[in-house]
């Protein structure tokens, strides 16, 4: 993003309504599993729907760094080619720069039995530990040796096994899913996650012709298999992504449509929506949010899926700044995840934090300032108190909103938001 002492800035001007349709693109969370999964085919995998991301080109520098050939074909649409893949340590950049590079590591166990990589990276959302992944690869026969900032996995064949996971990980679930896909009979993940993305994943992989069972409940099944082949994929709508713009609709829009969504997957926004007044009219594949008069005062308490997710409190907190009464959230996933709160702070909000819970009175006026994105849903909830804030606000960092919401800006315009971007000096 910088070049010299310039670095480049997303500026709002608050106060112009919102009006007409959005169109959601691709799942962010889906995709950043779904790439690593294509390594496990023995042919060409062609993946739709693949959001323009910063994430998806870190990806794809790794595919490169594996000899994978990666054809982009249309805007969304990409092919990857494993046939020549190389099994090498993954030490580059871009493994350190986004967390999802880890099912690197289930990929490549799975399909060669060793993986060598630096330790992955990305939002700094509290602890994060990636010791549910590892302890599922030792249940699989695998020794893990960590030395000098990278993991080294080892098997000299995976067996199939009963695996429990203390706490419902998505990232653990997946990586595990891929690594027993050529392992020696039947893993069971119990106390699966059942995040939708999880489903997506099984979904490739049953596609390319392994045998995963029970995706979507906390039970998964998978039989190993001695080969997977290519096939197509078409990767499901982001509910994140869904999630911001149905909540950017409630604070700033007169009118406006969010198209290509699957409502069930935003069952508890939707709900929590409705408690606080907003109108809405749901769809098959879409929903209408129309201007409120007034909006009421809720409680949140993220939970693992299909509860709140912890993704949207941020962006949910921006609304709840002009909600009548006072609201609380609290995120048993990341308790550490309120650093939007002192960034809304900045622009007038009215919230007290207290260890994993915020407490926000409303409705309060927000001004436009200088603010950072100090991670994804943070510049999201920023976005979101920029259209609605008095004068313009600076959003700075905002190379974590490129990591996960495609052309956030150019959606915007589209709505009738004054956004652009500028190079200012550091």
């Amino acid at each position: 993003m910088k070049e010299g002492n310039m670095k480049k800035v997303i500026k709002i001007e608050g106060g112009h309504e919102l009006n007409g349709e959005v169109t959601i693109s691709g799942s962010k969370n889906a995709t950043v599993a779904l790439i690593p999964s294509a390594i496990l085919a023995q042919g060409p995998i062609t993946i739709v729907g693949v959001p323009t991301i910063s994430d998806v080109d870190s990806l794809s520098e790794i595919l490169g760094d594996l000899n994978v050939k990666v054809t982009k074909l249309a805007q969304d649409h990409i092919i990857i080619d494993p046939t020549d893949i190389k099994n090498i340590p993954l030490e580059s950049s871009a493994v350190t720069k986004l967390r999802a590079s880890y099912y690197f590591m289930g990929a490549l166990l799975g399909r060669f039995g060793e993986v060598k990589m630096k330790m992955p990276g990305g939002c700094y959302l509290g602890p994060r530990p990636i010791d549910l992944h590892l302890k599922g690869f030792e249940a699989l026969g695998a020794s893990v040796k960590y030395e000098q900032g990278s993991y080294t996995i080892k098997a000299e064949k995976l067996v199939g096994t009963k695996i429990f996971l203390d706490i419902s990980s998505v990232g653990a679930t997946i990586n595990i899913m891929m690594a027993a896909v050529y392992a020696q009979g039947r893993t069971t993940i119990e106390n699966a996650a059942k995040e939708p993305e999880i489903i997506d994943v099984a979904t490739l992989l049953n596609k390319m012709g392994a045998q995963v069972r029970g995706a979507g409940t906390n039970e998964i099944t998978i039989d190993g298999v001695d080969k997977l082949m290519g096939c197509f994929h078409e990767i499901i709508p982001d509910r994140i992504e869904a999630g911001t713009f149905i909540i950017l609709a409630a604070a700033a829009a007169r009118k406006m449509k969010i198209n290509n969504i699957i409502p069930q997957h935003l069952d508890s926004l939707l709900s929590k929506l409705e408690e606080m007044g907003v109108k809405m009219m749901v769809e098959i594949d879409s929903v209408t949010i129309e201007k409120s008069d007034e909006l009421n005062a809720v409680s949140i308490k993220t939970l693992p899926y299909p509860g709140f997710a912890t993704d949207l409190q941020q962006p949910l907190t921006t609304l709840l700044t002009q909600c009548s009464g006072e609201s609380t959230v609290k995120d048993t996933i990341y308790p550490e995840r309120f650093k939007h709160c002192i960034e809304l702070q900045r622009m007038g909000a009215d919230i007290e934090l207290s260890p994993g819970k915020s407490f926000i009175k409303g409705p309060t006026k927000l001004y436009g300032d200088k603010v950072t994105a100090t991670d994804l849903r943070c510049g999201a909830s920023l976005v979101v108190a920029g259209l609605i804030a008095d004068g313009i606000t600076e959003i700075h960092e905002i190379s974590h909103i490129d990591r996960g919401y495609e052309d956030i800006d150019g959606k915007l315009k589209n709505l009738g938001a004054n956004i652009w971007r500028e190079e200012i000096e550091d």
